[in-house]
């Protein structure tokens, strides 16, 4: 019997869902890192997206006119998202920014959907989500890829303008991770359709957690489909299948909502009963029968890459403003709480995440601006980077405490910290994109020779035997030589290559090239010892994935530092903090990788190869943190870029922030005027910081246009740390104690 033949009796068959979930996407980047060679010529190679001009004005005009429309805090206390928003949408074709221009469409690039995604983010949540589905996973999408030519003239134009709202329904409430299991069906039979008779499909289906289903006026559809006359003359199950149906089609219910963390954008249910639709509404027509699964898989990328991340991002950078922020003007003890090391800790973290974040946002829409659709790069992006902006909102409301808790306009955190966790929870919960999909597909996809193993182990073909010797040996000199190599960098530190121009970045590339050569072996190891078991230990398998994640994030914040920063003198400390976290969370991901493998002989073979012999790690040094979070409370050129996402707009409550903020700095040489003249002549009882600098005032130690800066700063001081108040029904009050009274408007 041969290996390959004793293998095929081991290993667990693929599934036709599995395969073409493997076989979607292309190798990117990653491939390189899984390999242990992170190409940094590639990486540094890649040209730069930058916004056009139709881009800019887009984000100069209808983005910063949405934005100035909505009221998150009415939004979220309402129940609906009002017309006029809703209409200005479709208008200015924010539903249409992924469809050609040829069709009516914007046809911007994947970073400008990233940029402008995240703009409205860190306003609304809900408006977010509404602009980001249709620009998603969807009918767009999947027509513009699949659809036949009279399905893309007839409803690309309609989507674009918004005359047509889509939403796609693949969730039901007994197929949610395992969307191949879809009870929903399709039975190929005859009907009548539009007064004659035709053959189409009988469908039934229950979905739910369907993002517009509520307002959308066409459903796309996936089920499975059944041929049990053999009208189709072939087998009798087909496959999933997508369809578009609209509204208007008897039978299709749509209308019900969810409420998903109080946040208002419009999500709910579709069902249908026994709905017969014509073949021509299969997207791409009756050849495309059983395909539908393949055609979604191969459209994951905006979802995962592009709108997921980016409310990650737009939470952080809105989190990151505010909390630097109100850090700097808020006082306790008579210093800035930003002084404290407690709040340090939190102010370091949420700056230097904010950093990596930016940085994998624009790597990661710069690989898809190029036309390549990387399934491991945006599985990576859509978990670590929604984590990420729930770990930074997190830090945020801990070093806001009080203010940040209580709700109202002014609050600049509490909306996003209710629709945060919802970004984790699509397409693939975070749990399952972590476990299984970020190692699983990598090491299919990116490995040189395992796919084609693979394949070969569960061939029929006669020369299967010879072909998977021949792999077999590629496989083995691949392992040795990642073997050596991690041996190497490991012990050997002068050979750990390194190609940046910059002595701060070239001591991170080397750790990046030897971090990811151990990753190499490990996988190797893995893959020989539990074979097709790594798949159900996912403990173990998420850890590898984290190490690549990780190599992946620091090589975006390298190629951000050096290409994008505009002055590194002031970044340098937001880079360096970046950068130490990403290694020590992939060096900490070996560690317990190498501790919890179940085979031990292997186990301290890892040890050997890789040099990791205590459970140890790296921590971020004190020295670091006390740097960046005192960076952080500057007003620099490195703050505003980390933030350039928040829009402010006059009155709201990062506009208060603000204001404060830069008062305060432009007050700082007067601030500590006052503090020593207070310690050569104490105003008892100081009762008010305004009755101090006017005491001040009248001894001759303050001139009046002094005094009238200080106080004019002491103003806006007072309104940045204040909360929103309520009358005892809840009635909202403004800073001087009067109810806020709303404009009526007219019908």
């Amino acid at each position: 019997m041969s290996i390959r033949t004793s293998l095929k009796k081991v290993l667990p068959p693929i599934s036709v869902t599995e395969q073409e979930a493997l076989d979607a996407g292309d190798v990117w980047i990653e491939s390189s890192i899984y390999q242990g060679k992170p190409d940094m010529h590639a990486l540094r190679s890649l040209p730069q997206a930058k916004l056009s001009a139709d881009e800019q004005a887009f984000l100069d005009g209808p983005v910063k006119e949405l934005i100035t429309m909505i009221d998150e805090f009415e939004l979220n206390n309402g129940k609906h998202i009002p017309q006029e928003i809703l209409d200005f949408l479709g208008k200015n074709k924010f539903f249409s920014m992924i469809i050609p221009k040829k069709f009516g469409g914007l046809e911007f690039s994947p970073y400008a959907n990233s940029t402008i995604v995240a703009t409205i983010a860190a306003t609304s949540g809900a408006i977010a989500v509404t602009v980001m589905v249709p620009n998603s996973l969807g009918p767009g999408e999947l027509l513009m890829h699949y659809g036949t030519e009279e399905q893309q003239n007839y409803w690309l134009p309609r989507l674009s303008v918004g005359q047509d709202i889509p939403c796609f329904a693949l969730t039901s409430p007994e197929a949610g991770s395992d969307a191949g299991s879809i009870p929903d069906a399709g039975i190929v039979t005859m009907g009548e359709y539009e007064g004659k008779e035709v053959l189409g499909l009988s469908v039934s289906w229950d979905k739910r957690y369907i993002t517009l289903a509520p307002i959308a006026t066409v459903l796309g559809l996936a089920f499975k489909v059944f041929d049990p006359q053999g009208l189709l003359g072939g087998d009798l199950e087909l496959g999933i299948t997508c369809a578009l149906l609209p509204k208007s089609h008897p039978g299709v219910e749509l209308g019900n909502r969810h409420d998903p963390m109080g946040v208002k954008f419009y999500n709910g249910t579709t069902r249908g009963n026994n709905v017969f639709i014509p073949m021509d509404f299969i997207i791409g027509g009756q050849k495309n029968i059983g395909k539908g699964w393949q055609m979604l898989v191969s459209c994951l990328g905006a979802g995962r890459g592009i709108s997921l991340p980016a409310m990650g991002v737009a939470s952080a950078q809105s989190a990151f403003k505010s909390t630097a922020e109100y850090s700097f003007v808020r006082e306790q003890f008579g210093v800035p709480i930003g002084r404290f090391e407690g709040i340090q800790e939190k102010l370091a973290d949420i700056a230097g995440k904010t950093f990596l974040l930016e940085a994998m946002r624009v790597l990661t829409t710069e690989g898809l601006g190029e036309g390549v659709k990387p399934s491991v790069v945006t599985a990576i992006a859509k978990y670590h980077m929604t984590e990420l902006g729930r770990d930074v909102l997190n830090s945020a409301m801990d070093v806001q405490a009080g203010k940040a808790i209580q709700r109202g306009p002014q609050n600049t955190l509490a909306n996003g910290y209710s629709a945060l966790p919802i970004a984790i929870t699509v397409e693939g919960a975070n749990i399952l994109t972590r476990n299984l999909m970020i190692f699983g597909q990598g090491a299919m996809r990116c490995h040189p020779h395992l796919k084609e193993m693979v394949d070969l182990i569960h061939s029929n073909e006669s020369s299967a035997d010879a072909e998977f010797n021949k792999v077999l040996g590629k496989t083995v000199k691949f392992s040795v030589k990642n073997a050596f190599r991690s041996f190497a960098n490991s012990y050997l530190p002068f050979v750990r290559s390194a190609e940046s121009a910059l002595p701060e970045v070239r001591k991170y590339e080397r750790r990046v090239n030897a971090l990811s050569a151990k990753l190499a072996p490990l996988a190797d190891l893995s893959l020989l010892v539990l074979g097709g078991d790594l798949k159900k230990a996912e403990l173990l398998s998420a850890r590898l994935g984290d190490v690549m994640s990780y190599v992946y994030g620091a090589m975006a914040t390298i190629r951000f530092y050096e290409q994008r920063v505009e002055d590194r003198q002031q970044a340098k400390a937001y880079f360096e903090y970046a950068m130490e976290w990403s290694l020590q969370q992939g060096e900490k991901a070996v560690v317990s990788f190498i501790n919890n493998f179940p085979n031990t002989p292997t186990r301290g073979l890892m040890r050997f190869i890789t040099n990791t012999y205590t459970s140890s790690y790296n921590q971020i040094p004190d020295d670091l943190v006390r740097e960046l979070s005192t960076a952080a409370l500057q007003d620099s050129s490195i703050k505003a870029q980390l933030t350039h996402l928040v829009t402010v707009v006059a009155g709201d409550g990062n506009s208060i922030n603000e204001e404060a903020f830069k008062a305060k700095h432009a007050a700082m040489p007067l601030l500590s005027k006052v503090q020593k003249a207070l310690r050569k002549a104490p105003v008892v009882p100081f009762l008010s910081f305004e009755n101090a600098v006017n005491k001040l005032h009248e001894a001759g130690s303050l001139t009046e246009q002094e005094v009238d800066t200080l106080l004019a700063y002491n103003e806006k001081r007072k309104l940045s740390v204040r909360v929103d108040e309520f009358t005892f029904d809840m009635e909202l009050i403004d800073a001087n104690g009067d109810k806020v009274v709303e404009e009526v408007k007219a019908a």
